[in-house]
C-alpha cells in the first residue's frame, strides 16, 4: 500500500448578510459593549436570514473551497460536514449539500461534535484519504446557532452567531506532497463533562430542537488545559516543536481562552489567527472561517504549519498539525 498524505488543495467560507453588533444586543437582553468585550473579545457576530439554512451555508462555503483548490464537484468523492444545527434529524445535511453541487459519486454524511467538529472532521477524511478509500474530501464546518439560543438569556446569547467554512483535502503520495499535509492528529472525549455546555432538548427527549446551555465558567477552567493536553500530544506526535509552529487557528469561543493557550506554547499575538471579535463562537464553523481569513489576507501560505484545536460541548476536544 502507498504512504499517502492528506494535502490542502483549497480553503472558502460564507458569512450571513446580517451583522449583529454588541449594540444590537443591548436592545434584546440587559448587557453592554463593554461587558461582553471584556469577557470574550466579541463585537458583532453574523446571523442567518429567515428560510437561510445550515445546507445553504455549507453549501456556499463548499462552492467557494472547491473553486479555490481549482476543482469542480465532479472532483470530490467525500464530504464530511461537521454540525450540530442541521436542517433535519434526517437526513443529513451533508447530503443536501452534496446534491445542491450536483455530486453523484462518493459518500456524505454529518459528523457531530459540536465545536470540535472541524477538528474530529479533519481528522476523519484525513483517515480515509490515507486508507485509500477516497480521493478528494470536502471538509465543512457550518452551523446556525441563532436558532437554539435563548434570547434571553444574555449569558449565551451574545456569544453565539452563524457561518460556514471548507476545505478540500485530496490524497497525494508522500513523495509528491513535499512534506505538506495533515501530519498528526489527537481527538479526545469525556462524557463526565457533559452537562457543562448542551442544548436542553432533541428529538427522543423533548422533541423540540431545545435551547444551549452552559456553565461558563465551568468551561473556561477546563479549556487551557485540556486543549494544551492534545496540542501537546500532536506535537509530540508529528516530531514538532511548539516554535516550529508558523500560526496557530484555534476554535473561536473567547479571547481569553485562547491568549491563555496561545502563551502557554509561547506563541505571540502574531502568529496566532484571532477572528472570534468579528464571528463571535460559530462552533464547528469557526476554523474553517479563520483559516480562509488568514489566507485571503496573506497570512497563511503554501509551506507553513499550522495547528487547529477546539473543545466543544461533551466535552469533546481535539488538535491537527497541518503543513499548509
Amino acid at each position: 500500500m502507498k504512504d499517502i498524505r492528506s494535502i490542502v488543495r483549497g480553503a472558502g467560507a460564507y458569512l450571513p448578510a446580517r451583522t449583529m453588533t454588541n449594540k444590537d444586543l443591548t436592545k434584546i437582553v440587559d448587557t453592554d459593549d463593554e461587558w461582553i468585550v471584556q469577557r470574550t473579545g466579541i463585537r458583532e457576530r453574523h446571523i442567518a436570514a429567515e428560510g437561510e439554512y445550515t445546507s445553504d451555508i455549507a453549501t456556499a462555503a463548499a462552492r467557494a473551497a472547491i473553486e479555490n483548490a481549482g476543482l469542480t464537484p465532479a472532483d470530490i468523492d467525500l464530504i464530511v460536514l461537521a454540525t450540530a444545527t442541521p436542517d433535519y434529524t434526517f437526513p443529513a445535511t451533508a447530503v443536501t449539500v452534496q446534491e445542491r453541487l450536483g455530486i453523484e459519486q462518493g459518500t456524505a454524511f454529518d459528523l457531530h461534535a459540536v465545536c470540535s467538529g472541524f477538528v474530529f472532521a479533519v481528522t476523519t477524511a484525513d483517515n480515509y484519504l490515507r486508507c485509500g478509500k477516497f480521493k478528494r474530501a470536502l471538509v465543512i464546518g457550518a452551523e446556525t446557532f441563532s436558532r437554539i439560543l435563548d434570547w434571553n438569556d444574555r449569558t449565551t446569547c451574545v456569544l453565539f452567531g452563524d457561518g460556514g467554512g471548507a476545505i478540500v483535502l485530496e490524497a497525494v503520495d508522500v513523495a509528491e506532497a513535499h512534506g505538506r499535509g495533515v501530519l498528526a492528529s489527537r481527538l479526545r472525549s469525556d462524557g463526565r463533562h457533559r452537562d457543562k455546555l448542551f442544548v436542553d432538548g432533541g428529538p427522543s427527549t423533548t422533541q423540540t430542537a431545545g435551547h444551549l446551555r452552559m456553565e461558563g465558567k465551568e468551561v473556561f477552567r477546563h479549556a487551557v488545559s485540556l486543549l494544551s493536553d492534545v496540542i501537546e500530544g500532536t506535537l509530540d506526535d508529528a516530531g514538532v516543536s511548539a516554535d516550529a509552529v508558523d500560526w496557530f487557528v484555534p476554535h473561536q469561543a473567547n479571547q481569553r481562552i485562547i491568549s491563555a493557550t496561545a502563551k502557554k506554547f509561547g506563541w505571540p499575538d502574531e502568529k496566532v489567527v484571532s477572528t472570534v471579535g468579528q464571528h463571535g463562537n460559530t462552533s464547528a464553523a469557526s476554523i474553517p472561517l479563520a483559516l480562509d481569513v488568514a489566507i485571503r489576507d496573506g497570512r497563511i501560505k503554501q509551506g507553513d504549519l499550522v495547528m487547529i484545536e477546539a473543545l466543544g460541548g461533551g466535552f469533546t476536544w481535539g488538535a491537527a498539525l497541518i503543513r499548509w
